[in-house]
This record gives C-alpha cells, structure tokens and sequence, in this order.
C-alpha cells in the first residue's frame, strides 16, 4: 500500500524543523597563563540575530584554567539576570565545565564546587538555559577578551595615554609600514616601536 499524502493543513513529521532560538548567546572563555597563574576571562554577548549586546573582560588574579572558565559562565549568567534576558545560550570550548554543568562529569575540585553551585543557582533564575561545547577556534572572540584580561592584569595591555616624560613617544607606523615582533605567551610585543589602540594589523610568521 502506498504512503498516503498528508491532508491539506497537516504537516508531515520531519518536514519542519524546531523554531528559532530567541535568546542571547554568551561566548565564554578563560585562561591562565601558567595553571595556576594570572588568570582571565571573556565574555561576547550576542542577540539572537547576531548583534553585538556586551564584550566583558576581566582579570581574576592568580587561579587555574578551570577557575576562570567557570568565572566566565557566571559573569554570562550575571549578565542575563541582571539585563532581564531568561533565554540563555552559553558557548565554551571548556569541555570539562560544559560536561559538568549538563551533569555527565562530577565536580570533585574543592576550588570549583561553589562555582558550580552558585552557576547552578543562577541558571534556575533562567527560564530556559542551553549550553554547548565548541572547539577553542569556534570561540576566537571569548578567547581574545581573556587574553585582553590577562594583558591587561600583568600590565601588558597598552596604556590609554602616553607617560610623561621629556622625550616625545614614538609616531604610529603609517599605513603599509612593516614592524617587526617576536611572540612570547601568544602575545605579540612589537620591536621597535608601539602601536595605538585601534589599529589592525596583519601577522606574517617568519
């Protein structure tokens, strides 16, 4: 016998897919530069059309990777509650947190048990709460605030106005002028000079 037609007004399973997610999305990440060492984390806020809503960034002192994963995911959550949002998607590529916040890995560490718990608390504040594991390349954004966090905690981050002194600071390279660097803890100090803030460059490995 043959597979009847839906009717008219029906609609055939599998057809359709699940509506839109009509939350916010928080790209979460953090690090430490030594585990334990100088630690930060990053949060990118975006709507559910993919506006930009908050780029948070802070610096957390001397903790472990861990740590400021989960630092992430609370500021995230923080940042929901307190804006009025209750549909949350948080992306990380921390695979032990995610693993943990959806219940398949136990959290035995007593430095994260209490983060875990208060994440869990401010997730039932939520009305629905989704979070998803990426790879680290999938969350670039995330992984640039923490590291603007960590510059900015080991006084690396360019300072907002050039420190008095008798001699004058060196001009900005102009368009098309090549510098040279050398990368050290994945942060590129320039030789020869500095660059403000604001400016796109492109690295070129020797």
């Amino acid at each position: 016998m043959s597979p009847q037609s839906p009717r008219s007004g029906e609609r055939s399973p599998g057809l359709f897919s699940a509506p839109a997610f009509d939350g916010i999305v928080a790209y979460c990440d953090g690090g430490s530069r030594g585990n334990p060492g100088p630690a930060g984390f990053g949060v990118y806020i975006q709507d559910s059309t993919g506006s930009v809503l908050a780029e948070l960034s802070q610096y957390l002192g001397t903790h472990t990777n861990n740590f400021a994963e989960y630092s992430a995911l609370l500021a995230a959550l923080d940042f929901a509650i307190a804006k009025g949002h209750k549909s949350l998607r948080v992306v990380s590529d921390s695979e032990l947190m995610v693993k943990q916040i959806k219940g398949q890995y136990r959290v035995n560490s007593p430095e994260l048990r209490p983060l875990y718990d208060e994440a869990k608390r401010r997730i039932a504040r939520l009305g629905h709460f989704q979070i998803q594991h990426v790879l680290r390349e999938k969350n670039h954004h995330a992984d640039r605030l923490a590291n603007v966090a960590m510059d900015r905690g080991m006084g690396r981050a360019p300072a907002v106005s050039p420190a008095p002194g008798p001699a004058p600071s060196a001009p900005a390279p102009s368009k098309g002028v090549m510098l040279r660097g050398l990368v050290k803890n994945g942060v590129v100090h320039v030789l020869g000079g500095e660059l403000p803030d604001g400016i796109f460059v492109k690295v070129i490995p020797e």
